[in-house]
């Protein structure tokens, strides 16, 4: 006998079998911890919000694309033995932030609004202005790109 499920019977259930709890963005985006995140943000399957521990801040109208980690932890000194914890720092995405697929923000990144990660950076500690084009590994900044190229006037 077969039967049909219906999208939120199987999101139910899905969250039941794993520790991805249910989430208006997708079904197979994990949140773990309390994130703020704000409206109109659209979050693609695969990603990963992990906020335990410190503040993970995700303003208005972002779209952060699939396979996205945005992680405030970082427990490689725990792991090999010159630290006793788990380090963990807040991470600041302003309004307006498109993040690309395959990329990761790591805890202490304050990325600025209208802002764009490409696609496979790594967004390590640091503040990153308004407006900019942040790209590659490690992360280069061309800060205030947007702004330049379409002539932004004011904040």
């Amino acid at each position: 006998m077969s039967r049909t499920m219906d999208k939120k019977e199987f999101a139910g259930m899905f969250a039941e079998l794993t520790d991805m709890r249910e989430n208006p963005f997708h079904p197979l985006v994990w949140i773990n911890g309390e994130p703020e995140i704000g409206e109109n943000v659209f979050i693609g399957g695969m990603s990963e919000v992990y906020a335990k521990g410190a503040r993970v801040v995700i303003g208005d109208n972002c779209d952060i694309a699939s396979f996205v980690s945005i992680n405030c932890s970082d427990s490689h000194r725990k792991c090999i033995g010159i630290a006793d914890a788990i380090e963990r720092k807040d991470i600041i995405i302003e309004n307006n932030v498109y993040i690309g697929t395959h990329s990761f923000i790591g805890g202490g990144a304050h990325i600025g609004h209208h802002s764009v990660v490409g696609a496979g950076t790594i967004v390590r500690a640091g503040y990153y202005p308004p407006y900019s084009l942040i790209v590659c590994n490690p992360a280069v900044v061309k800060p205030e790109y947007y702004r330049k190229k379409y002539n932004i006037q004011g904040d």
